[in-house]
């Protein structure tokens, strides 16, 4: 078990943003955590890896200093965009008091297949290749756990296709990857486990063709649109 999450709860005013949740994320998964726009999901992630804290409820990690072993890669990218892609990474890895050589740059970079980028200032660089050194430069302290949000949001055919083949090479070499999505065919193709969450509470959790089969669905599609609009009424 890496996270595991009791009863937590987050509310802005008289809002409640996030309602008693109930979750874990076990090692070596590929999570998505999906629901509709404003359903308390980013939210949610926010607090797991302690970007906020809840109002109420718990969250265990499974070391104590689990900050250092998570990796992060948010939807806004927070480049230096005079940088290069790798003056980029070296910078981000300063950050955890790693001082990363040349060698160790170019070897992350062409993980994420940008090492013909790796002299390209960040803001040149086209929306894929930027969405990749975000996740380089969550993957730089080399954490065990790493959260993606909306990794393919906005892309091109082939970018997503190379961030898709990027998660499953992190998971292949042994990475929990935790990621948001709107694409139920991409979470159906990656995950091996479904959060569904909607109006602050989870509404379903499990394997995806196993929730689906659970409710009759067709595809992880037509169970989302059936679940959240029974939420809806």
């Amino acid at each position: 078990m890496y996270i595991q999450a009791e009863g937590i709860q987050k509310s802005y005013g008289q809002r409640k943003v996030v309602n008693s949740v109930d979750l874990e994320i076990k090692k070596n998964e590929i999570v998505a955590v999906i629901g509709p726009n404003g359903a308390g999901k980013t939210t949610t992630l926010e607090m797991l890896i302690g970007l906020r804290k809840a109002d109420s409820g718990k969250v265990t990690y499974w070391v104590n200093r689990y900050k250092s072993s998570i990796g992060v890669q948010l939807q806004a990218i927070p480049f230096f965009p005079g940088l290069t892609a790798k003056e980029n990474i070296k910078l981000f890895a300063a950050f955890y008091k790693i001082n990363l050589g040349d060698g160790e740059a170019y070897s992350l970079l062409d993980s994420c297949g940008l090492r013909d980028a790796a002299q390209v200032e960040a803001s040149k660089l086209s929306g894929g290749q930027q969405k990749r050194l975000a996740i380089a430069a969550s993957l730089v302290h080399d954490p065990e756990l790493v959260f993606l949000d909306e990794p393919t949001a906005a892309l091109d055919p082939r970018s997503r296709m190379e961030i898709h083949q990027l998660i499953g090479s992190l998971h292949q070499n042994g990475k929990t990857v935790v990621f948001t999505s709107h694409d139920m065919g991409e979470v159906m193709k990656l995950a091996t486990r479904v959060i569904m969450i909607n109006k602050g509470e989870v509404i379903v959790e499990g394997k995806p063709r196993e929730i689906c089969k659970s409710y009759h669905a067709s595809d992880l599609e037509n169970l989302y649109l059936l679940l959240t609009s029974k939420e809806g009424q």
